[in-house]
């Protein structure tokens, strides 16, 4: 009975391809945006309030910041420094694993209307100055400019930049570029309801409201994830996260392999495919080893049906766990 009641919880877990999270639906209201870190915890920020709160797996408070204007939160892959940018007060916070402030970087005493800001790392921003025209280096760190490129891009609607290896990617609600240093437009796709970057190494992704696309250099984007019911949608290394009817939800990476183009089988490996079937649809030998085996099957099942459904069942999960359901 113990050996059924833990296979039919095996069976179960691997159908679950979700998993309800326990954070208070009233904190999830009037949601704007939600971040999730490596570490399992959420970060929601809302408009209506421009509250930015950080909340641990189990749903517990962590910390809580109250700003007086909006600000737009780059990045909380690395939570111990999380820059947020502020267009309407001109200029970058850095906050802790609390959300304490620990540097904030004023652009209004040495440049004109910056439009948007990247930080890079923990020492150099990438900034989009709008009454210049020009895309900027700036180390915060000694308040020098180490480059200055000309960068006259429509920048209608702008939603995010980032630059990563000599490349600029700008992100607005409908469309993604992406230029060189010298303002040469490398690629050019639309999308809806763009939101934000994330950089995995060397992949960009773009976080949309109720999708996940990855760039492909200079070809396609590629959808890796989608809802169309979401209301909100992000991930990090592990999983996938959705706000949906004002409850979160989790997706194992694994359970969403990304979309591979459907082509026809390489035609030696079908042959092979096909002989495999047809081998496996004779019958054994009755003086065979297999046809041994078959009979002393055959007889265990007749003398002890329970033990042979048993048997059946723990085919049927590992038939059911390596298709990845």
């Amino acid at each position: 009975m113990k050996l059924l009641s833990f296979i039919f919880a095996l069976v179960f877990c691997s159908l679950s391809a979700q998993k309800a999270l326990p954070l208070d639906t009233l904190k999830l209201k009037e949601a704007k945006d939600m971040l999730a870190d490596d570490y399992g915890n959420l970060y929601i920020y809302k408009n209506k309030d421009f509250s930015f709160t950080k909340y641990d797996s189990l749903g517990r408070q962590i910390g809580k910041m109250m700003l007086t204007v909006p600000y737009k939160v780059q990045t909380v892959q690395n939570p111990l420094s999380v820059p947020l940018f502020s267009e309407n007060a001109q200029e970058m916070k850095f906050v802790d694993q609390n959300l304490n402030e620990i540097q904030k970087v004023d652009f209004k005493q040495k440049f004109g209307f910056i439009k948007m800001a990247y930080a890079e790392d923990l020492q150099q921003l990438w900034l989009l100055d709008d009454s210049t025209k020009r895309l900027i280096q700036y180390n915060f760190r000694n308040e020098t400019t180490i480059n200055s490129y000309p960068f006259d891009a429509s920048i209608d609607d702008l939603m995010d930049l980032l630059v990563y290896e000599n490349k600029v990617y700008v992100l607005t609600r409908k469309y993604i570029r992406v230029y060189s240093l010298k303002f040469e437009k490398l690629f050019e796709a639309p999308l809806e309801n763009g939101k934000r970057f994330r950089r995995e190494n060397e992949f960009i992704l773009v976080i949309t409201n109720n999708s996940i696309l990855k760039y492909i250099p200079e070809k396609e984007m590629v959808k890796i994830f989608e809802d169309p019911d979401a209301q909100i949608v992000d991930k990090n290394t592990l999983s996938y996260f959705e706000i949906k009817a004002n409850k979160l939800y989790l997706y194992n990476l694994e359970n969403n392999k990304e979309a591979k183009p459907q082509t026809e089988p390489d035609p030696k490996l079908k042959a092979t495919e096909q002989d495999v079937e047809k081998s496996a649809e004779k019958t054994a030998e009755p003086n065979s080893a297999e046809g041994k085996l078959e009979k002393k099957t055959q007889e265990i099942e007749s003398k002890n049906p329970a033990e042979s459904s048993l048997q059946r069942l723990i085919e049927d999960t590992s038939e059911i766990q390596a298709a990845g359901i």
